[in-house]
């Protein structure tokens, strides 16, 4: 029976993962296997790239996290301390109610729970437990901790709370070995728990990095992340080197014990079946005046419009508008269009700069007659097809420019329209490029700062060189790594990290607007005060959801307070 990885960190566990999702994949592939799960620290970042990786590779894709649980109330800051502080658990979303659920969970740990880490507590369990499968976690679960300590009733209390919270058959035991002496300690007295119990164990591999030699870049990682050297050695490190991603054949050997438990991945694995629609579109509710419909009351709002810019001729004016208006609501796009007119009206109305339009959405009557634009795309010979066709797979996009220093109050104003819980910005992410990562690679190693920007100044400039474009562009870079083999392996180890995710940010621009709350469509996060998506954009746009880019320009900042000081001005004559 094929052994199945449930315990597993990628890239998106940052700086502490280092499973690139698409080389994950390949690797469960080459290894035979036929599932495999994410379970990123505290955060679901990465649930949708490997969704799709995995479907893509024939591989069952298990959707999870290992969350952050706090001893007491999420809310509580004071209890714990140290180690105490929160306890791991892996929730494992055994099916589309428990994908559900486990946003909710997690959008709750950032946004209610936040302490050094995302934290949930028994009470967000016990509300969204249906449709979720929990493992007991590695040694820092609460059950380990307990057992660590020698307080075995209390471990085997917490592993019974457990068990009640999910449901018998949907709580396991987690069993590791790593060849850590508390490891086995633990698993002693889980084997025991289990034995006292009938709580049913399974075995993982707390998988960080994807061979075990990758165990060296794996541990500059943790030197990046840590601000240490490789050379400290009172430094975080994950010893011995056996958290990789081991093969069946492994696992087994290592777990001849406990087939049952071997066994059990392979059951679970069976249990989690997830299905995502892509394309489906979830637009916000639009309140509409009385007695009418969406198409109506664009329709209406278009011809006054129209009768403002153009008056009562033009009829092939009226006959464009008219193709535009069939276009947009075969398409059902309606609301959208009714949304983007609303809040640009509102900004018009409170004399925020607005810009006259970008992109493709200038080629659209509809958009002019809206005055979201105030180019004529008529006058200009634009074309409404680029902006909007029946062949087109997404939703369409106008972004809208608005003086930077007020552009928040356009935001605001949306919060207050659709409610502050169905409004989000979105999260970006700063990846590891590479003479970032060259700079980052040679702190951890201890190099000197002068000969690692002599390095990174040889990698051409450019947003998309990579490290290997590099060595074949720039021959001076390719005969130091040729000839210097410290050079060698500094550049191997940045290799081995380019392209990772370093860490997490807001968009300067990207809002999302949802029907229901957002943590009904998207998990949330915390990035500093901002509450985000934790779905980068073309994500959000893959799964339906409206995203529009409210854009903040100093020049309109500029242009509008020179228009200012001229009004105000008195003539000298």
């Amino acid at each position: 029976m094929p052994f199945t990885h449930l315990h597993v960190h990628t890239e998106y566990s940052l700086l502490d993962g280092s499973n690139k999702i698409n080389e994950y994949v390949s690797r469960v592939k080459e290894l035979g296997m036929d599932s495999a799960a994410i379970t990123d620290h505290g955060v679901m970042y990465g649930v949708i790239d490997f969704y799709r990786a995995a479907k893509a590779a024939g591989i069952n894709p298990i959707l999870g996290c290992e969350v952050y649980v706090a001893p007491g109330s999420r809310f509580d800051r004071e209890v714990g301390s140290g180690d105490d502080r929160y306890y791991h658990l892996v929730l494992l979303a055994e099916n589309n109610q428990g994908y559900q659920n486990l946003m909710k969970i997690v959008s709750k740990g950032f946004v209610e729970g936040f302490y050094y880490k995302p934290r949930v507590d028994l009470e967000l369990l016990r509300e969204y437990h249906e449709g979720l499968i929990a493992l007991s976690a590695c040694l820092a679960g609460e059950v380990a901790r307990y057992l660590q300590k020698g307080m075995y009733e209390d471990g085997k209390k917490a592993a019974l709370r457990y068990q009640e919270i999910f449901g018998e058959g949907n709580f396991f035991l987690e069993l590791q070995d790593h060849g850590i002496p508390a490891q086995r300690e633990v698993n002693r007295g889980i084997l025991r728990i289990h034995q006292e119990t009938g709580i049913p164990m399974v075995c993982t591999n707390d998988a960080h990095y994807l061979r075990k030699e990758d165990a060296e870049s794996h541990d500059v990682l943790l030197c990046i992340q840590t601000g240490k050297t490789v050379d400290d050695e009172n430094r975080m490190r994950y010893e011995p080197q056996n958290f990789y991603l081991r093969s069946t054949e492994e696992m087994e050997a290592l777990f001849a014990g406990y087939p049952d438990a071997v066994a059990n991945t392979e059951r679970i694995a069976e249990m989690c079946q997830m299905e995502f629609t892509f394309g489906k579109y979830h637009l916000p509710e639009f309140q509409l005046p009385e007695g009418y419909d969406s198409p109506t009351y664009l329709r209406e709002l278009c011809s006054r419009g129209f009768e403002k810019r153009y008056g009562q001729a033009k009829p092939e004016y009226r006959k464009q508008l008219d193709y535009e208006l069939d276009m947009i609501e075969k398409m059902g796009f309606t609301d959208y269009f009714l949304i983007v007119s609303d809040f640009v009206r509102y900004a018009k109305s409170q004399k925020i700069p607005v810009g006259p339009g970008r992109g493709s959405a200038a080629g659209s009557m509809v958009s002019y007659c809206l005055e979201i634009t105030d180019i004529d795309p008529m006058k200009y010979d634009l074309y409404f097809e680029r902006f909007l066709n029946p062949e087109r797979v997404s939703m369409p996009d106008i972004d809208m420019d608005f003086g930077d220093t007020r552009r928040g109050e356009v935001v605001d104003y949306v919060r207050r329209k659709y409610g502050d819980d169905h409004v989000a910005q979105i999260v970006t992410f700063g990846t590891m490029a590479a003479r970032g990562v060259i700079r980052d690679v040679g702190r951890a190693l201890n190099m000197s700062y002068a000969d690692c920007d002599v390095i990174a100044k040889l990698v051409p400039a450019g947003p998309h060189v990579t490290l290997d474009d590099a060595l074949r562009i720039s021959r001076e870079l390719r005969e130091k790594y040729e000839g210097d083999e410290q050079v060698k392996k500094l550049i191997d180890t940045a290799r081995a990290l380019e392209g990772m995710p370093r860490h997490a940010s807001t968009h300067a621009a990207g809002v999302v607007i949802t029907r229901k709350p957002v943590y009904e469509y998207v998990p949330l996060a915390k990035n500093d005060e901002s509450v985000v998506c934790q779905y980068i954009m073309t994500t959000l746009e893959e799964l339906g959801l409206l995203k529009m880019d409210f854009l903040g320009l100093r020049n309109l900042t500029v242009l509008d307070d020179a228009v200012k000081m001229v009004q105000t001005r008195q003539p000298d004559f």
